[in-house]
């Protein structure tokens, strides 16, 4: 998405085109009857309708994220979500808290995520300022996440394909109103007219376009194994997982990017995903032994007469 919003500095527009690939994937598939889909229910609907807002926000604050400052600055408030997720967790999907030592994995990423603030430049000239729209895009990504579980495990959907489906499906009409709040139309419409009055060649960088068909591709696939990994795994490993895929980022970024981090905010980066990978899953709270809660309902007595019953048999 960088790359592209390199050539094509459009992020709504972007993800538009990349949910209606998703979606004319889908179609083609089923009617060739590669892929089984679920039919579009109201009752499901309502539940990822919620789901979609937050998505749709935090996939906005991702990409204003990154038209506006370093991938490091994105990555490290990514880093951040697991510390909430895991709050989630415990408190709403009926997980135990974190052990001392997945605490101690998430204190570190908090350590390292202090720590790169204090190295990145951007953050010294704007001060808080300059983590606006990374911090929107925590808040989001972090219930996001929670109530993604959630509706994994309580919405009746059969198929793969079937979140995949209503995600893309309701996700596209609120790009199309960030685009417009954001005059993306405006500046597209621009950069085609004078493209067409200068004669300078295609209306559209040819780079940008391969770009915007590859992003349509992976964010496809990404599509289908996020919603299949996060039906196997909590919430908090999910945040983790999706974190510790970010080290791959990095790499990429110092190879193709002159606007990354100094080397002491590049090691507390590696803090953040060291501690990620310290990280060991909560277990799910235990049910409450039957026999504890009959003792616990007061109702003893038919347990004495049970005792006498016994006692009688026996003599």
């Amino acid at each position: 998405n960088k790359l592209i919003l390199h050539h094509l500095p459009y992020p709504s527009l972007v993800i538009t085109f990349q949910l209606w690939a998703t979606l004319l994937f889908i179609q083609i598939a089923e009617a060739f009857h590669f892929i089984d889909v679920d039919p579009v229910k109201w009752k499901c609907v309502k539940p990822y309708l919620a789901y979609t807002v937050a998505f749709s926000l935090g996939v906005y604050c991702n990409m204003k994220s990154l038209s506006v400052s370093n991938v490091e600055t994105v990555i490290v408030f990514r880093a951040l979500a697991p510390l909430l997720v895991s709050v989630f967790d415990a408190v709403f999907l009926g997980r135990e808290w974190p052990s001392a030592r997945s605490w101690g994995a998430l204190g570190l990423i908090a350590l390292g995520a202090y720590g790169y603030a204090l190295t990145d430049t951007q953050f010294q000239q704007q001060g808080p300022m300059a983590y606006l729209w990374p911090t929107l895009y925590l808040l989001i990504i972090s219930f996001e996440m929670a109530y993604g579980k959630k509706i994994i495990t309580g919405v009746d959907l059969h198929t793969k394909s079937g979140p995949v489906l209503y995600t893309n499906m309701l996700g596209w009409p609120p790009m199309l109103g960030f685009a417009y709040m954001g005059g993306e139309y405006g500046r597209l419409f621009d950069e085609l007219e004078r493209a067409h009055v200068e004669n300078a060649g295609p209306l559209l960088p040819p780079a940008g376009i391969a770009l915007l068909f590859l992003g349509c591709i992976v964010g496809t696939g990404i599509g289908y194994t996020g919603w299949w990994c996060r039906s196997k795994v909590s919430a908090a490993s999910y945040t983790l997982i999706g974190v510790m895929n970010k080290c791959l980022t990095v790499l990429v970024n110092l190879i193709i990017w002159d606007q990354h981090a100094p080397p002491e905010g590049l090691v507390c980066l590696c803090l953040c995903l060291f501690g990620g990978v310290l990280y060991k899953q909560a277990p799910m709270k235990k049910a409450k032994d039957p026999a504890d809660m009959e003792i616990d309902s007061g109702d003893a007595e038919p347990l004495v007469k049970s005792q006498k019953r016994n006692n009688g048999n026996r003599q």
